[in-house]
């Protein structure tokens, strides 16, 4: 695959990706983006401007937290919004990696076996 076509790949669900871990448990950005680089290659510096716009649209919101290895830490928590959000993208998704499944396990038409027997 091409470095290229993986970007755009990270880049079209990470908004998924950072809802689905803070609903199994809220997470300050540098613990988030540590798990997605871990998880899918995401780079760090993507996290921040995300969960800026997450919370001015209104699906996390942020609350301080005491650190032992420093000073507090912003953790972010879904809302109902959130929530809502999640549900929709996740069912948005799973329709969408069924079609392209199907697309690519589709088994070849006579016409175009055919046409690809010429090359």
């Amino acid at each position: 695959m091409t470095e290229s076509l993986l970007v755009q790949l990270r880049k079209g669900v990470l908004d998924l990706c950072v809802l689905a871990m803070l609903a199994r448990r809220d997470g300050y950005a540098y613990d988030i983006a540590s798990r997605l680089a871990e998880d899918i290659g995401m780079g760090e510096g993507t996290i921040y401007p995300l969960m800026r716009r997450m919370q001015a649209d209104g699906l996390v919101k942020t609350y301080l937290e005491e650190s032992s290895s420093g000073p507090p830490r912003k953790y972010y928590q879904l809302t109902k919004a959130g929530h809502a959000a999640l549900a929709a993208q996740r069912a948005e998704w799973s329709t969408f990696v069924a079609s392209v499944a199907k697309v690519l396990d589709a088994k070849p038409t006579t016409a175009a076996k055919t046409a690809g027997a010429g090359r």
